[in-house]
């Protein structure tokens, strides 16, 4: 179905820009700043209560090593992103843990990540030494190649994904990996779902492949507190003159004079563009939407879950000495699924050297309630915390009704990493879709990269 078309003097109201981008996640941040970069006059549309929460909530659980030719280092020097900004990412040898009843490994550079595979008798030496390595070259083989791939096009055809063997390596997950024995199995799953962002499906094996080898590269953070990746990259849209305007109810997409755009209900704003771009998840815009104003593209059914959110204002003194900032926890029952894993992160907070915040994450089950798995969260948190008393404060956290960053999805029909995607959404205005669960099974650096390559080639598109 076609958008919506105002009426002419409704049109003649508009406020006008080159891209309106729908969303405020990572990809859309990218994707404004290159466009934005190019000359365009962009404006990005967030929603409210994805503005106004806690910062920390929408960092990544984790960021791959910004040196050494990385996709996150690339990604900064391609948004040319101030010196002093990048010089405020620090390298960290541990990437994170890995925490259950008896274990916590650290994960990290190669020769110590090996040393702990051991040290807590998840595999012999040989084993793991040749895990740690071949990894690490499976790894390095998608980082060279998520940086040449087109991964978007507009309207043109699919070009074949590169597969099989890479110059002398076979792409995917090496034998060691792929075949682990249980207990070994286990970990490995639970990195793959820490790390990615899909909603029930299995990354595929060159995905694989790439989110278990980036930490052996170690990880970065920002050991001075706030902004982080986010900000920074909120920032960049704004100093090359993007815009953002924050709503707290309900939008249509409509057609304003054959140019799509946003009005927004019961005000007489309307901001249209030469093109638009989807970058929330199709699923929450169309919940937002009327459903006789739902266009074609937001109506296909996906898979989702959600990733629950608590956050904790910690005593530094309470947090456990040796614990890292980033931390995966396992469920306690090794028959469990690994669905049922936790992520923990550690905030420092600017003017506050005697807390932290604490925000940990969890998925959310087919039919199980928000409540309950905040609840085992918590729960989850103050084991490992046990002389807490009462040196940890509940922080309220929003849930976005459609900006949303922990509403994960499934790709349509299996379209995911390697390949390409097209971005066009509409045949009859120029409506493009910024899918990122096409990109899910590569964690943070698919979303990077996806709002990269789809500013290139949008860029093109306006000029």
């Amino acid at each position: 179905m076609s958008f919506p078309v105002v009426s002419q003097s409704e049109g003649a109201r508009a406020r006008r820009w080159d891209a309106v981008i729908v969303g405020s996640n990572i990809p859309a941040l990218v994707l404004a700043a290159r466009l934005g970069m190019a000359g365009n006059r962009v404006l990005v549309v967030e929603e409210e209560a994805a503005r106004t929460s806690f910062a920390g909530l929408r960092e990544p659980f984790y960021l791959a090593g910004a040196r050494g030719g990385g996709v996150l280092e690339h990604s900064l020097k391609e948004l040319t992103l101030s010196l002093l900004d990048r010089r405020r990412i620090e390298d960290e040898e541990v990437s994170y843990q890995l925490v259950a009843e008896q274990l916590r490994a650290d994960i990290g550079r190669p020769e110590l990540t090996a040393e702990e595979l051991v040290a807590w008798s998840l595999c012999k030496p040989d084993t793991a030494h040749a895990l740690v390595r071949n990894v690490h070259e499976a790894s390095e083989v998608e980082r060279k190649i998520m940086l040449s791939t087109p991964l978007v096009r507009v309207g043109r055809r699919m070009s074949r994904a590169r597969t099989g063997v890479e110059g002398s390596h076979r792409r995917g997950l090496p034998a060691e990996a792929a075949h682990a024995e249980a207990d070994l199995a286990r970990v490995l799953k639970a990195q793959v779902r820490a790390l990615s962002n899909l909603a029930t499906t299995t990354p595929g094996p060159e995905a694989q492949a790439r989110l278990l080898g980036s930490a052996l590269s170690g990880g970065v953070g920002f050991p001075e507190g706030g902004p982080w990746l986010h900000e920074m990259l909120r920032r960049r849209v704004e100093s090359v003159f993007g815009e953002f305007r924050t709503l707290s109810r309900k939008f249509r997409l409509v057609s304003v004079m054959n140019q799509p755009g946003v009005s927004v209900a019961g005000s007489n704003e309307i901001w249209a563009g030469r093109l638009l771009v989807v970058a929330a998840p199709t699923t929450a815009v169309a919940g937002v939407l009327e459903a006789k104003d739902t266009p074609e593209f937001l109506k296909h059914p996906r898979t989702t879950r959600r990733r629950i959110n608590v956050h904790l204002r910690v005593h530094r003194d309470v947090l456990p000495e040796g614990m890292a900032k980033r931390v995966i926890l396992l469920p306690g029952d090794p028959s469990s699924d690994v669905e049922q894993l936790a992520t923990l992160s550690v905030f420092a907070r600017e003017n506050d050297p005697k807390h932290r915040d604490v925000v940990l994450r969890g998925l959310a089950r087919e039919g199980e309630e928000p409540e309950t798995v905040a609840s085992e969260l918590r729960d989850r948190a103050l084991e490992l915390m046990p002389f807490h008393h009462d040196k940890i404060e509940d922080i309220p956290v929003k849930v976005p009704r459609w900006d949303d960053d922990h509403l994960l999805e499934d790709p349509l029909r299996g379209a995911c990493w390697p390949g390409e995607i097209d971005l066009r959404a509409s045949a009859k205005l120029p409506v493009h879709l910024l899918d990122r669960a096409f990109v899910g099974g590569l964690g943070l650096e698919g979303d990077l990269l996806l709002g990269l390559r789809a500013g290139e080639i949008l860029r093109r598109e306006l000029e």
